[in-house]
This record gives C-alpha cells, structure tokens and sequence, in this order.
C-alpha cells in the first residue's frame, strides 16, 4: 500500500467532518435567521403598541398600557441577547468549519504531493526498464555480429 493509498481513509475522513461541520454553520445561519425574525416580530409590535392612545383617559387602563409596553421592552432586549448569543454560536461554528477546511486542504495537498512522488518513482522505473532493455538490445546485437558499434 502506497503512502497516499495510506491516507485516503484519513482525508474521507476528514472530509466527513467537514461536511457535518459545514451544515451545523448552516443549521447555526437558520437558527439567527429566525431569531432575528423573532426579534424584528416583536419590534414592530412594540413600535404599534407605542403610538400613543389618547382614548384612554382611565388611569387603570394608562397603567395596564404602561405596563404591557415595559414587558414588550424586556422581551425586545431578551430577544435581542438570544439573537447575540445565536450569532456566537453560528460564529464558533463557522470558526469550527475553517479549521476543518483547514485540515482537509493540507491533507488534500500531502496526499497530491505522495501521488506526484509515486508517479515520478514509477515513470523513473519505467524509464530504467527501458533503458535497460535498449542496453541488452544492443549487447545481443554485438554478440550475434561479432563487431562493438562505435
């Protein structure tokens, strides 16, 4: 077994790990794509709720307003630290993802670099072959000619 024959199961190896690591970024992209959604939801619905009601004259209801907009506030900020926090993580995979791509790439090159090696070794026997069969080629021929060629 040649050295790159040797490696082979090392690179699909490595490039399994890249796939996976390649659609858990694309499953962390999702996740931020539909927080973001979430969080730009609530703040429309914030923005609605913050247009002033002049109808409503009774304290007991201002209070109740008052209160439901602080709660919107509290859920925009909630939302808004779950969307930071998803982005770290789509982040640490992505970071995850160019390491993997890293090791699969210097693998990848290791690998060519054996197959050039092994391929110069194999033309350079062949070559040798040839070479040889030329040099006994001619010794036969001054053996059955009886002469040595200039």
């Amino acid at each position: 077994m040649t050295r790159s024959q040797r490696l082979d199961p090392l690179l699909r190896v490595k490039q399994q790990h890249q796939d996976d690591v390649a659609r858990e970024v694309a499953e962390r992209d999702r996740a931020v794509a539909e927080q973001e959604e979430r969080l730009e939801a609530l703040r429309r619905y914030a923005a609605e709720y913050s247009a002033p009601a002049a109808a409503l004259t009774n304290p007991a209801l201002l209070a109740n307003r008052l209160a439901f907009r602080e709660r919107l506030d509290a859920a925009v900020a909630q939302q808004v630290r779950v969307v930071d926090n998803t982005r770290q993580h789509a982040d640490v995979e992505r970071a995850r993802l160019m390491l993997a791509s890293r090791e699969t790439h210097v693998l990848e090159k290791l690998s060519a670099s054996y197959r050039a090696e092994e391929s110069r070794a194999a033309e350079q026997r062949v070559q040798r072959e040839l070479d040889d069969l030329g040099a006994r080629r001619v010794r036969n021929t001054t053996r059955d000619d009886g002469e040595v060629p200039a």
